[in-house]
């Protein structure tokens, strides 16, 4: 195959704010820049996606509820839908972010389509597919079978690469493909937006962005930051990729109220990132945590819990600090040691401008998915 030519290559990913959708959109948007033609599938537009981009294409998935089935069905209209787009714009690589459904679908396409003409499957892995549904029986075989079907697999860290041969015995090699982040221009400055939050000019910024899951622990978090003396020093923003009524009650329990801001939803996260002094993350278990490295982006340190990928990140205590999972004490006094030495929240987060800039940007990671493509290609 001419390694020169550009790839037409097919991306299924979730829509909605998690690191999964936010790396798919961003690699797709990369390799649209590089002159590969790109082309999403999904029942929404991915929220991160550059709409001025040239080379990339979205089709939605149209879900249909029929009396026959209890509950509507994605995984069929998706594969449909792969199977149609595959055909029809000739596909080399359908690239799918998560085993089920999309590696499934994806797989389920490529055998609807006539030999010759069917795009290979390289499916990458999150977290969730291993970690959590990969512990179900209901769903550890589905999955098993989707990776050992697919041409080749990624890990967004090592401890995921280690976690899914472990959980779930698969025996083909699974690549490690590190997260990356290549931040747009903030479109406000930081002053701007610290004034809209109404944070003063004594005052650190606090920040937490997740879509709160119960493995992130916010509850860790909120009890964390009541512990706090002299609330006044700082203020806490939670960027919230899903609802945090269910914490409402906790935060007026703990008297948090006057010193939380919560934003849902934010499409355009960079404004918030800029003007924030440090990152705060309490998760039972993460695969790799792309907001720690968006705040790394921006020179800013964390407070993180020391599990999963996340020392892969950091570098151990090199660019932030690790505590123990599950330990408000310990978290609170991380975020004390930040708050009271400015040097050492300089330190820490030049630190992780400087591991971001050289390990985790798209000039690092994007081309090792390229070699990727290239390389099963090639060996069809």
């Amino acid at each position: 195959m001419d390694t020169e030519k550009p790839l037409r290559i097919g991306i299924v990913c979730y829509p909605s704010v998690g690191g999964s959708g936010i790396l798919a959109s961003g690699l797709g948007d990369e390799l649209a820049a590089r002159g590969h033609e790109i082309h999403f599938i999904s029942y929404e537009r991915p929220f991160r996606l550059n709409p001025s981009q040239e080379r990339m294409y979205f089709h939605p998935v149209e879900i249909n509820s029929y009396e026959l089935f209890k509950y509507p069905d994605y995984t069929l209209p998706l594969s449909v839908k792969l199977a149609e787009v595959a055909q029809s714009f000739e596909l080399d690589v359908i690239h799918a972010h998560y085993a089920v459904p999309h590696a499934t679908a994806a797989i389920l396409a490529r055998e609807m389509l006539p030999s010759g003409h069917r795009p290979v499957v390289i499916t990458t892995l999150h977290g969730t597919d291993t970690t959590l549904l990969g512990r179900d029986p209901g769903y550890a075989p589905a999955i098993r079978f989707a990776l050992e079907a697919s041409d080749a697999i990624t890990a967004v860290s090592e401890f995921l690469r280690q976690e899914t041969h472990r959980l779930l015995g698969v025996a083909k090699d699974i690549s490690v493909v590190h997260n990356f982040f290549d931040p747009r221009p903030a479109p406000r400055g930081r002053e701007a937006v610290r004034q809209e939050l109404g944070v003063r000019e004594d005052q650190k910024l606090i920040l937490h962005l997740s879509n709160l899951r119960p493995i992130k622990r916010i509850d860790v978090l909120l009890n964390a930051l009541a512990q706090l003396e002299n609330r006044e020093r700082f203020k806490v923003l939670v960027l919230a990729g899903g609802t945090f009524t269910p914490y409402q009650g906790l935060v007026s329990s703990l008297n948090l109220s006057d010193s939380l801001v919560v934003r849902e939803s934010v499409a355009v996260i960079e404004d918030y990132l800029q003007a924030a002094d440090l990152g705060l993350f309490t998760s039972d278990s993460e695969s790799f945590c792309l907001s720690i490295l968006e705040l790394a982006s921006f020179g800013c340190p964390s407070v993180s819990t020391q599990v999963g990928g996340i020392p892969e990140v950091v570098q151990d205590n090199q660019s932030a600090l690790l505590v123990p999972a599950g330990n408000s004490e310990a978290v609170a006094l991380g975020i004390e040691r930040l708050l009271q030495d400015d040097a050492l929240r300089m330190r820490l987060g030049e630190a992780a401008r400087k591991r971001a800039l050289e390990l985790f940007c798209p000039g690092m990671i994007v081309p090792q998915y390229e070699a990727l493509y290239r390389q099963v290609l090639a060996r069809r």
